[in-house]
C-alpha cells in the first residue's frame, strides 16, 4: 500500500486501520479500545498466525505487536510483514528490550518498551508513523548521511 493509498483510507476511515498483535488479551483490549476512542478502526488478533491472516485488502495503515507470542512470535511476524509490505509502519512492543528505542536487529519503525509506555507515546508514534513520507526513507537518509561523513 503507497502513502498515497494509507492517506486516503484515513480520509473515509477516520484516523486509520489498526492492528493490534498481542496474545495477552488485556493487553489486546486496553490498546484497542484507547485506539477506537481516537477514532482509530482497531482490528485485534491473538498471534502473528491470525495477524497474517488480517494482512489483506484493506492493508491496515499500521500495525503494533508484541514480539513473543506462540505459534508465530511477532519477530516471525515482522519477518513477512518487511518482506510483503515494506511501507506499512510497524510498532514493536514487548518487555524483552529496555527503553523505547528500537532494539538492534528488530526492522521496526518504532519499539515501545511494554508496561513501561503511556497511551500518549503510543498515539504519538502511530502519528508521527502516519504522516511520514515513506517508512523506508529514514534508513535512506542514515546512509547517505553516512556515506557522506566518510
Amino acid at each position: 500500500m503507497s502513502n498515497d493509498d494509507r492517506v486516503e483510507h484515513r480520509k473515509t476511515n477516520l484516523q486509520g486501520r489498526v492492528l493490534v498483535v498481542d496474545d495477552e488479551a488485556t493487553n489486546r483490549e486496553l490498546i484497542s479500545e484507547m485506539l477506537a476512542s481516537e477514532g482509530y478502526d482497531v482490528v485485534t488478533v491473538q498471534d502473528g498466525l491470525d495477524a497474517l491472516n488480517q494482512l489483506a485488502v484493506p492493508l491496515p495503515d499500521v500495525i503494533i505487536s508484541d514480539l513473543r507470542m506462540p505459534r508465530m512470535s511477532g519477530f516471525e511476524f515482522l519477518e513477512v510483514v518487511r518482506r510483503k509490505y515494506p511501507d506499512v509502519p510497524f510498532i514493536a512492543i514487548s518487555g524483552e528490550f529496555a527503553g523505547n528505542e528500537v532494539p538492534p536487529g528488530v526492522p521496526a519503525d518504532a519499539y515501545l518498551e511494554k508496561g513501561s509506555f503511556s497511551f500518549d507515546q503510543l498515539r504519538i508514534k502511530i502519528s508521527e508513523l502516519l504522516s511520514a513520507p515513506s517508512t523506508t526513507q529514514p534508513a535512506i537518509e542514515f546512509v547517505a548521511a553516512s556515506a557522506s561523513e566518510m
